[in-house]
């Protein structure tokens, strides 16, 4: 399946676009930031995730639109971390804390078009030893398919040559609407604990139960459902299990009665992010007309836990020599009506 131009970055580098398709879906990835750009689903009229139909859009509006984050998705504390004894500083991109692997993490970047056909196309990149203060050369590949008639499937490998840590998590924002906000798509998370933050979301190391609060969706309820003062400060990691799985099992259900389509996500992952989308402020207008708005869409991001490498009792995020990193994740979309 031949790639074709999607514009190119300020300083010239290339950026290419590849649409796949299996079954009833069909998706376009990007070579910048391994970005999902589009997902559509036979029968359903509108785009089931936000993005742009330029490059200048993802440029204009960094809010992470369907990129793969890393080398470390979420926050680090303070950017600090200690591997065997040696301490290490990561970018404060966010400060004073890391997010998404600094300024020029893997979202941000130009993947290389290792191939391509039909229903699937591999990526890769290689972040250098140093590399936003990152130890180690971490090469990584990513293969997007499609599986009839529904599943968008991303396989992930990674491998380094110093101990390094290792978090990466596909940062799409979903929609099922196509338009408006995600206030009333219902969400289903099966996690009987989630992780409190601070006032710098990060992770205070409390497994706090879900029961009793509005971070229990294990019965599945309205996103909108409270005050808006509740879905506006949902960016919280909630753990399905503690440690990764060999195969995947289920992370999320989003689902939206308007629409009449579903979204069930599986993961080897043992924790999904979930964001509301409430700091969404965009520029430009994205792929369903629309300016998009707080709440304009979810996301919903299978990943090891924020700040790991600080956290004794969370999974351990450390890749070493030797290993292999891996992660599948399956985002299967239907119609339910």
């Amino acid at each position: 399946m031949p790639s074709r131009s999607f514009g190119a970055l300020p300083d010239g580098t290339a950026v290419d676009a590849v649409t796949i398709s299996n079954g009833d879906l069909t998706a376009t990835i990007l070579t910048y930031g391994a970005v999902i750009q589009d997902i559509r689903l036979a029968g359903v009229p509108h785009p089931l995730v936000l993005g742009y139909d330029t490059i200048e859009g993802y440029l204009r509006n960094p809010n992470y639109f369907g990129a793969v984050a890393g080398r470390f998705a979420n926050r680090i504390a303070g950017g600090r971390f200690t591997i065997d004894g040696t301490p290490f500083q990561v970018s404060p991109n966010e400060a004073p804390n890391h997010l998404h692997g600094g300024f020029k993490g893997f979202g941000t970047r130009v993947w290389k078009l290792l191939r391509a056909d039909a229903s699937s196309v591999t990526l890769g990149i290689t972040g250098e030893d140093g590399d936003e203060g990152y130890p180690g050369k971490l090469d990584v590949e990513l293969t997007y398919s499609v599986d009839a008639p529904g599943t968008l499937k991303t396989s992930i490998t990674a491998t380094t040559d110093k101990p390094t840590p290792v978090n990466l998590a596909q940062h799409s924002y979903f929609n099922l609407d196509g338009a408006g906000t995600i206030r009333d798509h219902v969400l289903t998370i099966p996690a009987e604990t989630y992780l409190p933050v601070d006032a710098g979301k990060i992770p205070t190391g409390e497994f706090r139960p879900v029961a009793g609060t509005p971070f229990d969706f294990r019965a599945g309820r309205h996103v909108g459902e409270g005050s808006d003062g509740v879905v506006d400060s949902y960016d919280h990691n909630f753990v399905v299990t503690r440690a990764k799985t060999a195969t995947p099992h289920p992370l999320a259900r989003l689902a939206s009665k308007n629409s009449g389509v579903a979204l069930d996500i599986l993961s080897t992952e043992p924790g999904v992010q979930f964001y509301g989308g409430h700091m969404i402020k965009a520029r430009d207008a994205g792929l369903n007309g629309e300016v998009y708005g707080a709440n304009a869409g979810l996301c919903l991001e299978p990943q090891l836990f924020p700040d790991a490498p600080n956290q004794k009792d969370f999974p351990d995020a450390i890749l070493r020599p030797g290993e292999t990193y891996r992660q599948e994740t399956l985002f299967s979309f239907s119609r339910t009506g």
